[in-house]
């Protein structure tokens, strides 16, 4: 199920699953990732996900569902409260910084359940649709101010690099996770490669924007495709109450870094690096009564 974005979902019985957002310091020292104690800052039943923080750092964006209706919130770090950002009768999802820092951009499920890219200001107003004709999108990453790496919903799903002056969108791979992220300091686009239906070993594989190929990076955790970089390019990933470490330069396995078991931080599904690299968001499953 990609909970990003059925709105059929969103209306079903179950539901979205409850989860909160946790905020913790990062330092990056000698090649060694450390983290400070996480912080629920959400903090209540209900969906709060997709963590994306403002270039400035001093706040994210999140998506937060309420009564089956999803809207996207901001958390400013120095204030400690979240609040509403969109206030639509559709409902908008994975919020993500725009390149020319103009607002940002939302995967929308629109009044039919079209699911394509649109922008907002910071405000919230001026909805544009950003790709007429990419649908059903479920998850994107910028590579540059005109160029947006897509997760196109599918059997299987693909990845598509679309160039927003022209709307055309080019496949690259297939049957792919849902994690896709801009490289920090590259002119190229990660994502997770998945293999046949009997092979369990997924890769984090980068494409590059410039030459056009694909790469393989590191084989992710065992059935994980969410992940996120640090501005110094090191890789986080997180398994269970667990977060591990990966680093280019120094080509090892994979290095765990915390255990928040002990916190009752548990099944972290999504992760968030700060622009400075001094802050985690991390999502997990939420235990409000």
């Amino acid at each position: 199920m990609y909970l990003a974005l059925a709105a059929v979902t969103l209306a079903g019985a179950q539901g979205p699953p409850s989860t909160d957002i946790f905020l913790a310091a990062l330092h990056e020292r000698g090649g060694r990732i450390e983290i400070g104690a996480p912080i629920n800052v959400t903090h209540r039943a209900g969906y709060d996900n997709q963590p994306s923080f403002a270039p400035d750092g001093r706040s994210f964006l999140y998506t937060a569902v309420a009564d089956g209706q999803a809207d996207i919130w901001r958390y400013d770090l120095a204030a400690g409260r979240g609040a509403r950002v969109t206030a639509t009768p559709e409902s908008e999802y994975s919020p993500t910084p725009l390149p020319d820092g103009s607002g940002f951009s939302v995967v929308r499920v629109e009044a039919d359940s079209t699911q394509r890219l649109w922008r907002f200001g910071w405000d919230g107003g001026s909805p544009t649709l950003i790709l007429a004709g990419v649908k059903p999108v479920g998850y994107h990453a910028w590579g540059d101010a005109h160029t947006v790496a897509l997760f196109v919903l599918g059997q299987p799903p693909t990845l598509q690099v679309a160039d927003t002056r022209s709307g055309a969108a080019t496949p690259v791979a297939s049957d792919i996770g849902r994690g896709v992220h801009r490289i920090p300091g590259r002119q190229a686009i990660s994502f997770v490669q998945k293999g046949a239906p009997s092979d369990s070993a997924w890769t984090v594989t980068e494409f590059d924007l410039t030459t056009r190929r694909t790469r393989p990076l590191v084989a992710t955790l065992p059935g994980v495709d969410q992940y996120a970089w640090t501005p110094r390019r090191m890789l986080l990933m997180a398994k269970g109450a667990k977060l591990f470490q990966w680093s280019p330069a120094r080509g090892a396995n994979w290095e765990e870094v915390a255990d928040f078991g002990a916190l009752g931080i548990e099944n972290i599904t999504r992760l968030a690096v700060s622009p400075r690299g001094d802050r985690l968001a991390l999502v997990a499953a939420d235990h409000t009564p």
